[in-house]
């Protein structure tokens, strides 16, 4: 998948006004995953992701491995985005979804394998899903 087909599913399924605001929304959701997982597996992930894409996933401390949950997570995608904490909550779920569709392989299956179980529904849900 290409960065602009990725930008573009983003917007289109979170029903976002403009490329700008799916640039946000995915760039806060993978920037936080980068801190969340471990560094081997944000590499990982971030390889199979259009390059622009992928970097989101290094721009911070990435690989910390930073244990957070669910609420952390998404308070920190909606500081970064700039909503609140529920239009967080839906972007993420977005973005794990075209992130999914993106990546081939089992990546997010292990992504999905050190996360929480609060915040495994996150990832998910996908933009259908309830919370």
């Amino acid at each position: 998948m290409r960065h602009d087909e990725f930008i573009g599913q983003v917007q289109a399924r979170a029903r976002l006004a403009g490329p700008g605001q799916a640039e946000r929304a995915s760039r806060a959701t993978l920037e936080t995953l980068g801190e969340r997982i471990s560094e081997g597996l944000a590499d990982k992930l971030a390889a199979q992701l259009p390059h622009e894409i992928g970097e989101n996933l290094r721009r911070t401390d990435m690989g910390t491995g930073e244990h957070f949950g669910r609420h952390e997570f998404v308070h920190r995608v909606a500081e970064r985005a700039g909503v609140d904490d529920a239009q967080a909550a839906y972007l993420a779920r977005v973005v794990f979804e075209v992130t999914g569709e993106a990546t081939e392989g089992r990546i997010m299956d292990k992504v999905r394998g050190c996360l929480s179980q609060e915040l495994r529904g996150l990832v998910t849900a996908g933009s259908q899903g309830g919370e």
